[in-house]
């Protein structure tokens, strides 16, 4: 049986697009049963659209509280019943009683290597501490934000002459190989949160997790 699946946008899509085609070349059991957008334009809808996705926009705006706003997130998530919420791109921050509900079963990309640089403009800082290497998490989803257990991380060195647009382009590249990994991981059942961390095989993994080496 295909893992069902939910993903949460913001924007463009991209690491749903690798989970699509990776579902359609069969190199990942799971059926994405819908596509949920805070943001209208989201070019992550048509992603989804084309591949006959069903999708919904619930604007975080027409909401008076964060409450509120999760509130109506899980009341349409859990019309699918799903095995796992990715959040792909998904810029909210969500609430502690949002996060709880689905312990365990919600992951998270975020453009940094754990701990480090949580939040936002991640490449930026990266370059401005003049690290030598930058990469990407995927992470279960806690109520901190990006403080979840990770799962694996992806990493690339920092050129001279990297920009932040450049290293966002090499990031993007690693978080379409691996969060399809961590995907793939957990529809085996292979992984699964336990005592605030990740396991992987029956053994839990270092606190940053499974290090992906191309």
């Amino acid at each position: 049986m295909a893992l069902s699946v939910v993903v949460l946008i913001s924007g463009s899509g991209s690491n749903l697009q690798a989970l699509i085609d990776q579902s359609l070349q069969n190199s990942l059991n799971i059926a994405i049963r819908a596509v949920i957008s805070n943001k209208e334009g989201a070019f992550g809808l048509e992603r989804a659209k084309k591949a006959n996705i069903p999708t919904h926009v619930l604007s975080h705006k027409e909401y008076d509280s964060r409450e509120s706003f999760d509130q109506a997130l899980q009341n349409t998530i859990d019309i699918y019943q799903p095995e796992l919420i990715v959040l792909a791109g998904f810029m909210r921050i969500l609430t502690e009683n949002f996060t709880r509900y689905y312990q365990g079963k919600m992951l998270n990309i975020h453009p940094s290597l754990l701990p480090k640089y949580k939040g936002l403009d991640t490449h930026a800082r990266a370059i401005a501490a003049k690290d030598k290497f930058h990469g990407v998490s995927v992470h279960f989803v806690s109520a901190q934000l990006d403080a979840g257990a990770v799962i694996i991380q992806a990493s690339t060195q920092i050129q001279s002459n990297d920009t932040p647009d450049s290293l966002a382009k090499r990031i993007s590249k690693l978080e379409h190989i691996i969060y399809p990994k961590a995907v793939k991981w957990f529809s085996e059942n292979r992984l699964i949160e336990k005592e605030s961390k990740a396991w992987l095989d029956g053994s839990p993994l270092p606190k940053n997790g499974f290090q992906y080496n191309q």
